[in-house]
């Protein structure tokens, strides 16, 4: 048996330069972090006892003899891809809730296919996990993704990502002082809006506007570059952030209908009138996780004003895909 623990992320800026569409042809960036809140895989092969030969289980329980009648599209995929011939037992579990903006999709793909590459007995670098999901969701499945997640969920940690116009990468820690990285970790505030979305149509929608979201684009590339440079100099007011993150999120918000909503609007106002600097719903829109920027000493009115919304406490981790049980005598 093999477990994989994957990380989720929180993007804070630059998110939609990291389309191939959009950084094939003008390079990208993003600047954000993966948090302590993981989804598991467990990986084994199935004992041929039973009238099915896969058993999926996640939302639901999928019970199946070929790859091809596996409903869950990730799944199939990477096992068609792969080849898979042996029948297999897989569990998804989450700490957080599918289609809500913290890159759970690919959080699942990138634990998935670290999971068949230690079932295979191989060790793969960071990299190589990131681009092997980066192809299966946007080649293979072909869906309308970025490829910030994949990368975040492989090598964990706050960085920024660099896309360049020839298809490559680089991913770049951000170096803070501990008591500056821990007085950004308490002045975030993560609320769950209760709305959940299918991020790829929302980014369909955003993918078609490129051409008209020039000016927007590259705004949003250059959020990076301004929030590289608050958080490496502790001479600088950490709730810049905030503001930063503010001016972000009313350039996404006009990128494509369904960024944003009248009720998430509400949501953001409130949070703003109880005391937040700043914030940004995470993902591509339309749901999901949302993120303030909040001085310490207003926190509580914040959490007070959204008390009907799920609060969720998180720490910036740095540990990326990782095996955490690897048992391949009892597969």
């Amino acid at each position: 048996m093999i477990i994989t623990r994957t990380p989720f992320r929180v993007s804070l800026f630059g998110g939609g330069t990291d389309y191939p569409q959009w950084y094939r042809q003008n390079g990208g960036s993003v600047l954000g972090f993966t948090i302590n809140k993981y989804c598991y895989i467990t990986l084994r092969k199935l004992p041929p006892f039973f009238q099915h030969k896969h058993r999926i289980v996640y939302s639901r329980l999928e019970l199946v003899q070929e790859i091809e009648e596996i409903q869950h599209p990730a799944v199939r995929a990477i096992f068609k891809d792969r080849g898979i011939a042996a029948g297999m037992e897989l569990h998804h579990d989450g700490d957080l809730p599918a289609r809500s903006g913290l890159g759970s999709s690919s959080s699942f793909t990138v634990g998935l296919l670290n999971a068949l590459y230690a079932l295979d007995g191989r060790h793969v670098t960071r990299r190589q996990l990131g681009e092997e999901a980066i192809r299966i969701e946007q080649e293979v499945i072909g869906e309308s993704v970025g490829s910030q997640d994949q990368l975040w969920a492989a090598y964990g940690g706050l960085n920024r990502i660099d896309f360049n116009t020839d298809g490559t990468f680089a991913v770049m820690p951000v170096v803070m002082p501990p008591e500056r990285r821990r007085a950004l970790e308490g002045s975030l505030m993560l609320f769950f809006t209760g709305f959940s979305r299918f991020a790829s149509e929302v980014a369909k929608k955003q993918i078609d506007n490129f051409s008209k979201r020039e000016a927007n684009l590259r705004s949003l590339r250059a959020t990076v570059d301004e929030g590289l440079a608050i958080l490496g100099d502790s001479s600088r007011n950490l709730e810049d952030v905030g503001r930063l993150l503010h001016q972000g999120w009313q350039i996404k918000r006009g990128m494509a209908e369904g960024v944003s909503t009248p009720a998430i609007d509400e949501i953001y106002e409130a949070g703003l009138s109880a005391g937040a600097i700043g914030g940004k719903l995470l993902g591509a829109g339309g749901g999901g996780f949302i993120l303030f920027y909040v001085p310490p000493e207003r926190t509580a009115q914040v959490r007070e004003r959204l008390r009907n919304l799920i609060h969720v406490t998180f720490r910036i981790e740095g540990e990326g895909s990782k095996i955490v049980l690897y048992e391949p005598d009892g597969l």
